[in-house]
């Protein structure tokens, strides 16, 4: 239990050093350190998300970092979509996917292999990096393909309970032409709008631990506190690189052990 608080601080402390990529590691923090079913895992995962990522978003607002037009555009279908997986879809899977021969894939295994791949693409957008835009000339915002990514990253963030900054952040800089920081920013606002709307969708259909999750969130948010003043002394850049490899290893952890040693 200890060791999975310290967990906790760490998914803040990485939010608030990196602006994302924290969130990739609640699911395996609640399952494998605190030993919470792979669904609920997902379910707390969003709120924790959600609120962490709440407080950096308020930050940024109020130095004028966010871009509230745009995260109106992506927030909308990316909080319908999340909402209606949570509610509907996960519920909807079954007990037992499929069986081939000796194999069963359940719906734990299958949710957590599937959040390993996401895990995975996260770690080569971490790693590999994206270039800084610096043309101050003024596009036509692309609305039909920023609604569309919105409703997939919403679906994806539904089932994993990931925030999905890896996929919203290539979209604001590709689709919506915000320079790399204002998308960082703006990214983290769609993020907390869409976890915790999602998150009401677990509240109809599972048992809550609010002691617990209300703890672990907070440890969570003195985390990114820390790691917001960390910021100031740490070179954000190669330390991202850095846990890009580190999600890339635990990503084929969690394929490894779900398959063969579970």
């Amino acid at each position: 239990m200890i060791i999975g608080y310290i967990g906790a601080l760490l998914v803040g402390l990485t939010l608030g050093l990196l602006g994302g990529g924290g969130s990739i590691l609640t699911v395996p923090i609640l399952v494998y350190l605190l030993g919470t079913n792979p669904v609920l895992a997902t379910a707390y995962s969003l709120f924790v998300v959600g609120a962490t990522s709440l407080v950096g978003a308020i930050r940024n607002m109020v130095q004028g970092m966010v871009d509230i037009k745009v995260a109106a555009v992506f927030a909308v279908p990316a909080f319908l979509a999340v909402y209606l997986t949570r509610r509907f879809l996960v519920p909807a899977i079954p007990d037992q996917i499929f069986t081939i021969g000796s194999f069963t894939l359940t719906k734990d295994l299958g949710i957590m292999l599937f959040f390993a791949l996401i895990m995975l693409a996260a770690s080569y957008s971490m790693i590999k990096g994206r270039k800084e835009t610096t043309s101050k000339e003024s596009k036509k915002l692309n609305f039909p393909l920023i609604i569309l990514e919105g409703a997939v990253v919403g679906v994806l963030t539904g089932i994993v309970g990931a925030g999905g900054g890896f996929l919203i952040i290539p979209a604001l800089v590709l689709f919506a032409n915000l320079p790399m920081k204002r998308a960082v920013a703006t990214s983290l606002l769609i993020i907390a709008v869409k976890s915790l709307i999602g998150f009401l969708g677990d509240v109809q259909n599972l048992e809550i631990d609010w002691l617990f999750l209300m703890s672990f969130t907070g440890i969570s948010i003195l985390g990114i506190f820390i790691g917001i003043y960390l910021n100031k002394f740490i070179d954000g850049k190669s330390l991202k690189k850095a846990f890009g490899w580190f999600v890339l290893i635990m990503g084929i952890y969690i394929i490894t052990k779900e398959l063969f040693f579970n």
